[in-house]
């Protein structure tokens, strides 16, 4: 394809940076087959199992490896990997005939997947981490930044601006954790023939697999028939459409933010950037927006990777043409999605004057809580102080008089506070200061992975 113009899925123009594209392309995926088939060459020529030479014959080929020729004859075998092989062993005259002994198919593109899935998770980790780093930088930036928590989109309590990072930083760790987790049984492979116990090679066979595996970074899946296992790549997906979803949900917060109505914060607005083709003063907030807009596909595809770890007996062939679309899919968007949230996060604007006016909207209503909890500890009971402030809440919610004014003005409290300490209630330093622990600790850990990760 000539352009932009004659391509169909946006991943081909719009979605995932180039060096995800290139390990996920059909060209390296079988330019990936090909070096498996090298690789078992080379372990059983060195047992003696193919003529001295043979290895060398296929490497001069690899260098030569045309996908369009394999495309060709595929068009006559029918089948992608015998399409390959006949291609590969044209050029080696007639040591080709000693090419995929004891093979099948699926341990080349199974395995050949898990090599283009392990070389992909180093840039989807790579980014994570960058993540975790701006969540952290911000938290510590606005930690000491209060401002109001919202629960039900209502003004809730007294909170930090830099807490609402950290949480998300938290919730990004845990990420981090379940993919270590996952990759101590993700990276797997098979070389074990037709269905999956070596039938071919027998023992010799099991020491080759374990050979060339180990020199590709993976391991034998032993419960491998004639593909791998397919709830291993569902746990992989599922875990994706977790880590999207998290995005989306760190996307929302910032696109709820930016509502005029709250104007808290603002993604990066380019002189020469467009809002609406109608309204000349728009500026919305979009890449935040696709963020969200991504997560319902990347969600989607958890259906299918479901469904694929259902076959018939040692193999059928339901999961092949679903994988095709879910592996580049699924790590093209989570890509674009780390991408844009990143950008997203490196450029966010914060208002603090805006921030500090929304704090002090309700005039004092979000300190009830600590109001309640203050009178109750003086010995006037939970359940009593609870209704007095809830009576004294709703009153100001109806006669518009200033929630502060009428606590300052009530009987009890006067009998119970001295002023100067019920307008210590109403400030919102003196409550925050386990909130600024938390978003400590959450830095520490945050940059304590940052310098122990070697991607």
């Amino acid at each position: 394809m000539s352009g932009v113009g004659e391509r169909v899925h946006p991943i081909e123009y719009r979605y995932g940076c180039e060096e995800l594209r290139r390990i996920l392309s059909v060209q390296n995926l079988y330019k990936t087959m090909a070096w498996i088939e090298y690789l078992v060459v080379c372990a059983q020529e060195k047992r003696g199992l193919v003529p001295k030479g043979t290895s060398e014959a296929l490497r001069r080929s690899l260098d030569e490896f045309s996908i369009d020729a394999v495309f060709e004859e595929e068009r006559i075998t029918r089948h992608d990997i015998m399409a390959l092989i006949n291609v590969l062993a044209r050029k080696m005259g007639e040591l080709g005939e000693w090419l995929h002994i004891g093979l099948t198919s699926e341990d080349l593109r199974d395995t050949a997947k898990m090599v283009v899935i392990k070389d992909s998770m180093k840039i989807i980790k790579r980014k994570l981490l960058n993540l975790l780093e701006k969540l952290a930088d911000l938290a510590e930036k606005y930690m000491n930044l209060p401002c109001v928590a919202r629960t039900h989109g209502i003004h809730a309590n007294v909170y930090l601006f830099g807490r609402k990072f950290a949480v998300f930083a938290e919730e990004f760790l845990r990420h981090w954790e379940r993919i270590q987790d996952l990759e101590k049984r993700l990276y797997v492979g098979k070389i074990s023939g037709a269905v999956g116990i070596h039938t071919g090679l027998g023992e010799l066979g099991e020491e080759i697999e374990a050979e060339v595996l180990s020199e590709l970074g993976l391991k034998p899946d032993r419960s491998a028939v004639q593909i791998i296992s397919r709830d291993i790549l569902a746990e992989l997906f599922l875990l994706f459409a977790n880590i999207s979803s998290s995005l989306d949900k760190l996307a929302t917060e910032i696109r709820n933010l930016q509502r005029t109505e709250i104007a808290e914060v603002e993604e990066e607005f380019i002189e020469t950037q467009i809002g609406s083709t109608a309204m000349p003063h728009k500026r919305n907030p979009i890449a935040a927006e696709n963020v969200s807009s991504l997560a319902k596909i990347l969600r989607s595809l958890t259906i299918a990777a479901l469904e694929n770890i259902i076959t018939w007996h040692e193999r059928d062939l339901t999961n092949s043409g679903a994988e095709r679309i879910l592996i580049p899919e699924a790590f093209l968007i989570l890509d674009e999605q780390l991408d844009k949230m990143i950008r997203i996060l490196s450029r966010l604007k914060v208002d603090t004057d805006k921030v500090r006016e929304n704090l002090n909207m309700t005039k004092g209503l979000i300190f009830s809580e600590i109001l309640a909890n203050a009178l109750a500890l003086k010995g006037y009971g939970r359940a009593r102080a609870y209704m007095l402030v809830r009576e004294l809440a709703m009153k100001a919610h109806e006669t518009k008089e200033t929630f502060i004014d009428l606590v300052l003005s009530n009987h009890i409290f006067r009998q119970h506070f001295k002023e100067e300490e019920l307008k210590q209630l109403f400030e919102p330093e003196p409550h925050l200061a386990v909130a600024k622990k938390m978003i400590r600790e959450t830095i520490n850990k945050v940059r304590a992975i940052k310098a122990l990760a070697a991607i």
